[in-house]
């Protein structure tokens, strides 16, 4: 991240809108947008099947369900934020990951620019390849600011997004796993 670089990026954006930079009310605005840019794409260079690479051998060979991990992404056409849930199924093969693994999936995927359909295949991806998995299902529930705040202006739509691998892209199964996800939802 080449912090330098967003704070000047950021001060020219400011000229650009008419304002000015110096205004006291924003003379700290270049470098606030620069930390947050540093937490927003924190995953950027970091590979998403290394939390799997630490994992166990299976003795469980039925779903393994996750459901409610938040994340945060940043749409990659208008660079603002969407908010949401991913929920993760996977049948395991010969191996098992540690749960809170699967969240790192997710967060290291979300802290990049995206688009929500991008990181739900991205997710689905890296537990089928890092895990050997028979079968993975991941769904993702997200508001975009995009979406809320510009163009359409409906800030109470939810987008949702499916991707499913292996024997979830039965439709019996993954019925079932659905079903098990929306429960208490």
């Amino acid at each position: 991240m080449q912090a330098d670089r967003i704070r000047s990026a950021v001060r020219e954006l400011l000229f650009a809108i008419g304002e000015d930079p110096d205004r006291p009310e924003l003379a700290a605005t270049p470098s606030k947008v620069a930390d947050s840019y540093a937490a927003f794409f924190k995953g950027i260079g970091q590979d998403p099947l290394e939390p799997l690479a630490d994992n166990f051998a299976a003795e469980h060979n039925e779903a393994v369900i996750l459901k409610d991990i938040e994340l945060v992404s940043i749409c990659e056409h208008h660079l603002l934020p969407f908010t949401g849930v991913a929920h993760i199924a996977y049948l395991p093969n010969e191996k098992v990951a540690g749960l809170g693994r699967l969240a790192n999936v997710v967060e290291i995927l979300a802290s990049r620019p995206q688009l929500q359909e991008n990181l739900t295949a991205q997710v689905a991806d890296a537990i089928e390849t890092g895990l050997s998995a028979r079968g993975v299902l991941v769904v993702i529930e997200a508001r975009h600011q995009c979406v809320a705040s510009r163009g359409a202006r409906q800030p109470e739509v939810n987008t949702i997004t499916m991707a499913t691998r292996g024997e979830f892209s039965d439709p019996l199964l993954r019925a079932e796993i659905m079903g098990l996800i929306s429960r208490g939802s």
